[in-house]
């Protein structure tokens, strides 16, 4: 195995090695994590996917997507910015819900032939992966005795 990372994740030392793209990283901002990223490869995928042929016609279906895969990297971003790993873990539990939302949704574009099965399966199968890289780290943070700045005492 790797060694550890050591991280700020928010504000306390925490081993994210399974979580960084450089298991030897320090997190020291969103932009750092790997679900954040997968994320944000999650949304690029959804809005080329949701730009094409009858699927951009469909303004509340595209809109809906988009806005769940938006919320999936916003949610990791927002929270990490928090400064406390129970605020953190409950974005992070918006962010994974927002996964299956869009998982959710591709059926609606498939069975509605806005995309081929070849790319249902490409986004699902992100969706899925951010949803358990942010699954990991919530079972991390649960598990950590380490906290952020917010929920020490002085």
């Amino acid at each position: 195995m790797s060694p550890k990372a050591n991280v700020q994740s928010p504000k306390s030392k925490v081993d994210l090695s399974a979580i960084t793209q450089n298991n030897m990283a320090k997190i020291e901002k969103f932009e750092d994590m790997l679900s954040w990223q997968k994320g944000r490869e999650l949304t690029k995928r959804v809005y080329q996917a949701s730009k094409l042929g009858n699927f951009a016609k469909d303004f509340e279906l595209r809109g809906q997507m988009r806005s769940a895969s938006i919320s999936v990297m916003s949610n990791i971003a927002e929270g990490f910015e928090r400064g406390g790993d129970k605020e953190f873990l409950q974005f992070l539990s918006t962010a994974k819900g927002s996964c299956g939302e869009v998982r959710s949704q591709l059926y609606v574009a498939l069975d509605q032939s806005y995309i081929t099965p070849v790319e249902f399966e490409n986004i699902s199968s992100d969706a899925l992966e951010v949803s358990k890289l942010v699954s990991g780290f919530m079972t991390y943070l649960r598990q950590s005795e380490l906290r952020g700045n917010k929920f020490r005492r002085a």
